[in-house]
């Protein structure tokens, strides 16, 4: 929090006015697999990383965009955080703290990446105009309701959007395997969690590698 004040201090005003870079969704897994201290730890991490001083930089050096939503079964997707430009720390700051107040938007529900990626791809209809677009999606586990993820990751590499991934494993390789064979893009890739506990800190050096082309 110290880190992120401290580039409030210096960003407290709007940069130069410059085209947005990246159109970031970040998609959470809120499937039957992911328990209630598991959703606070996503939920936490991700709020955490809204606020981190490195990543505020980066999202203030590209005016970046991010949108928040919320995935699990075949019809269970939810937009939980519209699009929001973030143009001075102020906005992360005011970002992170939705994040970490938003509500679960489903329990008891299916794995279904397929429809989320479908869902996802029909949200950027709305993002404003940015040089990329990147789903971020995040899950604990392979698909056992909904398409075929292959299709949904085909449609995206056809609309120019990059699909990358936080495979939350824990045992094996299996999710990170799927992620990488069946969801993510060409130029996407896939970040490994060991756990839910994991989580914060993979998501927030998965941000900056996203932006990394922001800041260079």
């Amino acid at each position: 929090m110290r880190k992120a004040l401290a580039i409030l201090s210096v960003f407290g005003c709007p940069l130069a006015a410059q085209a947005c870079d990246t159109a970031l969704l970040l998609a959470i897994d809120v499937s039957n697999s992911v328990d209630t201290g598991e959703y606070r730890l996503q939920v936490d991490g991700l709020a955490d990383a809204l606020q981190d001083g490195e990543v505020i930089e980066a999202m203030l050096r590209g005016q970046v965009a991010i949108a928040v939503m919320q995935w699990s079964g075949v019809d269970r997707q939810l937009v939980t955080t519209d699009w929001r430009q973030v143009r001075v720390a102020g906005d992360a700051l005011a970002l992170s703290a939705e994040v970490r107040a938003t509500p679960r938007a489903s329990t008891l529900s299916g794995t279904a990446p397929a429809e989320a990626v479908y869902f996802a791809l029909q949200m950027f209809a709305a993002a404003p105009d940015c040089g990329r677009q990147v789903i971020d999606v995040s899950g604990d586990g392979t698909p056992n309701a909904g398409s075929q993820t292959e299709l949904a990751r085909n449609l995206a590499e056809t609309q120019g959007v990059t699909i990358n991934g936080i495979a939350i494993e824990s045992l094996g390789q299996s999710i990170t395997s799927f992620y990488r064979n069946a969801l993510t893009t060409r130029d996407g890739f896939v970040v490994t969690a060991r756990t839910h506990r994991d989580y914060p800190e993979a998501i927030r050096n998965k941000i900056l590698r996203e932006l990394a082309q922001v800041i260079g």
